[in-house]
């Protein structure tokens, strides 16, 4: 659940997470950047664990994603939680019996609650969960993705992607900062602002972002120039929701995203890539918005459009 800072009422992440890391090597990341870890680490060990995310989740729908594009759906199970879930936990609603059939829950509170019975802080997907213990291991979202490109590299499919190339690294990592705070994080700062003042401050560092991707995509296929990225992925999931919920229920509606050429067109590349549309539910997403979020919608009305059908539309991106 959101926070709030005291001064301005602005929105404010709590970025607490149950921090472990799943590593190839005890105590040390297979990146070289990263090296020496200073927080607990699980090994590598197919079957072993269980993602458990939410196709209605931006943050979630990251871990989904990289799992597919890496060929990495017969090493780490999978599990899904509902669109719409309550103060306690997300649900396995979605599952025969409200149970997923692996860990045998019907919320995820119960994986964090096996981790740490005193656990009170905000029940969080994506999580990986240790099969054997049904206990959560990591839901550091970030560090999830990563750790797939990176720890999890010798079980990668053949032709699987570097979503991490070194060669444009240092350009990426600022990107993808940018990204995050501005247009990931921007939206809920828009949709969660308690003033005005704050509103106005994160729309505008909202759409000056938006303007300069717009910018950036004009003359590149993708944010890092003619291959798939992280930072690709991590855009797209906010992208993916922008029309049917940001624009409206988060008050960011200076314009549609597809009124916006050169990024409608991106969006509309990834989302026909596979591994990228096939994730997306817009049912899902706006249930879990629309219905979720009782302080910004109370009356709980789903909004029927926008139409999806613009989604599977031609890009022409393949000519850049």
């Amino acid at each position: 659940m959101p926070t709030f800072s005291q001064q301005g009422k602005a929105f404010e992440r709590d970025t607490t997470y149950v921090p472990d890391r799943i590593t190839n090597e005890p105590g040390r990341s297979q990146d070289a950047r990263v090296g020496e870890l200073d927080v607990p680490t699980w090994p590598v060990e197919p079957g072993r664990y269980r993602l458990v995310a939410a196709r209605a989740c931006p943050w979630a729908n990251r871990s989904i994603i990289v799992r597919r594009l890496l060929g990495l759906e017969d090493v780490i199970s999978m599990g899904l939680a509902g669109p719409v879930h309550d103060d306690r936990s997300w649900a396995f609603d979605l599952d025969p019996g409200g149970v997923d059939p692996v860990l045998g829950y019907e919320r995820l509170e119960q994986a964090y609650l096996a981790r740490d019975p005193d656990y009170s802080k905000g029940i969080t997907v994506p999580a990986v969960v240790d099969v054997p213990s049904k206990a959560v291991v990591t839901s550091d979202f970030p560090s999830i993705t990563h750790d797939l490109s990176f720890e999890w590299r010798d079980h990668h499919r053949p032709d699987a992607p570097n979503l991490w190339p070194d060669a444009c690294r240092e350009e990426m990592e600022s990107v993808m900062d940018r990204v995050y705070t501005d247009i990931n994080d921007g939206v809920y700062r828009c949709g969660f602002a308690g003033s005005q003042e704050s509103y106005a401050e994160a729309y505008d560092r909202l759409w000056a972002a938006m303007d300069w991707l717009e910018e950036r995509l004009s003359d590149r296929r993708y944010l890092m120039g003619d291959r798939i990225t992280e930072a690709d992925v991590r855009l797209f999931t906010t992208l993916a929701r922008f029309d049917a919920v940001y624009h409206g229920h988060f008050k960011v509606n200076r314009n549609k995203l597809t009124e916006m050429p050169a990024l409608w067109g991106y969006a509309r590349d990834l989302y026909q890539t596979p591994g990228f549309g096939e994730t997306i539910d817009f049912d899902q997403i706006k249930r879990h918005y629309y219905v979720v979020h009782e302080d910004i919608n109370p009356t709980g009305i789903v909004p029927q459009g926008p139409d999806p059908a613009g989604w599977h539309s031609p890009h022409g991106r393949e000519r850049m």
